[in-house]
C-alpha cells in the first residue's frame, strides 16, 4: 500500500486548471464520471496490488524482492512520467490523451492477469504505470478544462468523495477477490471500469487543449525514468546480487549520474518539467522536503504492513485490504476541518504537530509481535498515523499553492504531487534493504539458538529471499518445523520493527524541516486556501 488515499495537491490541481470552455450539463456529468472512475483505477491499483502480493509470490514462485518490484515498475513509471503526462494533455488534446492512458491501463491490466511469468507481470506493471501516468493528470486536467470556477468547487467535492470512498473498499474488495478468486482478478477488475470510462468519454467528453502549452521535456522525462530507475534498481537488488555485484554497481552509478544530470538540464532548459526555480521560495521548498521525508516514510513502512497481517498473523487478503479503513475514514471525515488550520494558525503549527503525530503512529506499529491481535496491537497505530497524516495533508495542499503566484499554481500542484509518488518509490527500496538486513540478522541468530543442523541452515540461507514467505525444507519433523516457522516470522517481525521506527523517524525529522523552513504567518489566498478545504 504504497500510495494510501490521495497523495497531496490532487484538488489543488483541479482548483489551479485552465479556464473552462463551455460545455452542456449532461457532458459536465459525464466529464465528472470519466475522471471518477479514471482516476478510481490508478487509486485501487495503488493499493490492492499490496494484499494481492503474497498470493502472487506464491503462484508464481517469486522471492521478496521481485515481489518488490511488481510494485515498484508500476509506482516508478507514474512517478517518473507524471508531469510530462499533464504537459501531453495540454499540447496533443486532454480527451485523446486521458482515453489513450485509460486503454494503455486496460491493456497493461489484462497483460498482468494473464503472465505467467514474475518477469512477465513486471514488465506488465511498468505499462500500467505509464498507463496511470497519462490517466492520473488527465483525469483532473478534464475537469479543470471543463468547469468554471463558480463550478468547480461542487465539482472537486464530488471527485474528491468518490475517490475516498474508491481509496476505502478499493483493497477490501480486491482482498476478497484473491481470497475467492484468484490475484489476477485484481488486476481483471480495471477491464470493465475501462470499458465504461472509454464509452463515456466517446459520447459525452468534448476535446480540450491549452493553446499556450510549452514544448515538452523529453529528455528531462528519459534522465528522471532512467535516474529513478537505476537508484531503485540497485537498492532491491543489493540484497539479492550484493552491493559490489558489477550489474548493481552499474545501476547505481547510471542512476546518480541520470539524475544529477537531470537536474543539470532543468537549471538550464527554457520550459523545464520541473522548475527549480520555485525552490527558492522558502515555504515551497520546505512543504517539499516535508512532502519527500513524511511520504517516504508512509510509502515504505506500509508496503510491508499487509505482508506482516497475511504471512506473519495469518490474516485473510481481506482482512487485510480493510485493516487501514479507519485511517481512510479518518481522512475522509476530518479533511475539511483540517484545511482550515492554517487560515487559524498558519502553515507551521499544523505541519510540525500533524508529522510528530504521524510519527507516533509509526512507532506503535514496532510494538505487536507474531500473533497479534488487530484490534490492540495494530488498530491504535492505525488511527494515531491516520490523525496525523489527517492534521497535514490539507495544510500541506495550502502551503504549496500558497506559495506561489495563480499563474503557477497548477505546476507547482504538480511537482508536489510527483514529489510524494517519488518517496515512495525510493522508499520501498531502501526499506526493502533494511528489512533484508534485519531478516537476516535475526534468522542467523534464531538458527545458530537452536541448534540447526547444517544442512538446515543451508536450506534457509536459500530461502532468505523469500523473507516471511521462507518455508522449512520437507521431512522435518513436526515440532522441528514449528521452530523454524516461527523463527521466520519472528525475523520478519523484526525486520517490520526495524521498518516502523525509520518511518517513524522520517516522520519526525519532516515535522523539523517545517520547523525550520516553512514560514509561520497565517492567512493565503482563498484560491488555494478553497482547494485545501475540499480535501
Amino acid at each position: 500500500m504504497t500510495q494510501i488515499g490521495k497523495p497531496p495537491c490532487d484538488e489543488a490541481a483541479i482548483h489551479s486548471g485552465a479556464v473552462a470552455a463551455p460545455c452542456s450539463a449532461a457532458a459536465k456529468r459525464g466529464i465528472l464520471l470519466a475522471a471518477i472512475l479514471g482516476s478510481s483505477m490508478a487509486f485501487i491499483d495503488g493499493t490492492v496490488v499490496n494484499v494481492a502480493l503474497p498470493a502472487i509470490q506464491r503462484d508464481l514462485h517469486a522471492d521478496a524482492f521481485k515481489a518488490q518490484w511488481v510494485v515498484e515498475s508500476y509506482a516508478l513509471f507514474l512517478a517518473a512520467l507524471l508531469l510530462v503526462g499533464g504537459s501531453l494533455g495540454d499540447r496533443f488534446g486532454r480527451r485523446r490523451v486521458f482515453a489513450i492512458g485509460v486503454a494503455l491501463f486496460a491493456l497493461a491490466s489484462v497483460a498482468c492477469a494473464l503472465s505467467a511469468t514474475v518477469q512477465q507481470l513486471i514488465a506488465a506493471r511498468a505499462l500500467q504505470g505509464i498507463g496511470a501516468a497519462l490517466l492520473v493528470p488527465g483525469s483532473l486536467a478534464l475537469i479543470s478544462a471543463s468547469f468554471p470556477e463558480g463550478e468547480r468547487g461542487k465539482a472537486i467535492g464530488t471527485w474528491s468523495g468518490a475517490s475516498g470512498i474508491t481509496a476505502a473498499i478499493g483493497p477490501v474488495i480486491g482482498g476478497w477477490l484473491v481470497d475467492q478468486y484468484s490475484w489476477t482478478w485484481a488486476f481483471l477488475i480495471n477491464v470493465p471500469l475501462a470499458a465504461v470510462v472509454l464509452w463515456v468519454v466517446w459520447r459525452r467528453v468534448p476535446e480540450s487543449r491549452n493553446p499556450s502549452a510549452g514544448r515538452l521535456d523529453g529528455v528531462g522525462a528519459v534522465l528522471a525514468t532512467v535516474g529513478l530507475g537505476g537508484i531503485v534498481y540497485a537498492f532491491i537488488e543489493a540484497p539479492v546480487q550484493q552491493w559490489r555485484a558489477p550489474a548493481v554497481v552499474a545501476a547505481l552509478v547510471l542512476g546518480l549520474v541520470a539524475s544529477a544530470t537531470f537536474f543539470a538540464v532543468q537549471a538550464r532548459v527554457r520550459e523545464p518539467m520541473l522548475p527549480l526555480a520555485l525552490f527558492r521560495r522558502r515555504n515551497f521548498g520546505g512543504a517539499n522536503l516535508l512532502t519527500l521525508l513524511l511520504y517516504a516514510a508512509l510509502g515504505g513502512s506500509l508496503y510491508f504492513f499487509p505482508l506482516n497481517l497475511i504471512q506473519v498473523q495469518g490474516y485473510s487478503a481481506t482482512a487485510a485490504g480493510a485493516a487501514l479503513l479507519p485511517f481512510i475514514l479518518i481522512m475522509f471525515a476530518f479533511s475539511r476541518q483540517a484545511g482550515k488550520l492554517v487560515d487559524r494558525f498558519g502553515p507551521r503549527l499544523p505541519l510540525v504537530v500533524g508529522p510528530v503525530i504521524a510519527g507516533l503512529g509509526f512507532a506503535l506499529f514496532v510494538v505487536p509481535g507474531t500473533h497479534a491481535n488487530y484490534w490492540t496491537a495494530f488498530f491504535p497505530a492505525v488511527v494515531v498515523l491516520g490523525i496525523g497524516m489527517t492534521i497535514t495533508v490539507a495544510p500541506l495542499t495550502t502551503t504549496v499553492m500558497n506559495a506561489v503566484g495563480p499563474e503557477q499554481a497548477g505546476i507547482a500542484s504538480g511537482v508536489n504531487n510527483a514529489v510524494s509518488r517519488t518517496a515512495a518509490v525510493l522508499a520501498v527500496a531502501v526499506f526493502g534493504l533494511v528489512m533484508a538486513g534485519a531478516f537476516d540478522a535475526s534468522l542467523a541468530n534464531a538458527l545458530r539458538d537452536m541448534h540447526a543442523s547444517p544442512e538446515l541452515a543451508a536450506h534457509l540461507v536459500g530461502q532468505r529471499s523469500r523473507l516471511a514467505a521462507a518455508a522449512p525444507p520437507p521431512g522435518l519433523d513436526a515440532a522441528t518445523a514449528q521452530a523454524v516457522t516461527a523463527a521466520v516470522q519472528q525475523a520478519f517481525v523484526a525486520g517490520f520493527r526495524w521498518v516502523m521506527g525509520l518511518g517513524a523517524v522520517l516522520a519526525w525529522l519532516s515535522a523539523l524541516s517545517a520547523w525550520l523552513w516553512i514560514g509561520g504567518r497565517a492567512g493565503g489566498s482563498s484560491v488555494s486556501t478553497g482547494a485545501a478545504q475540499a480535501r
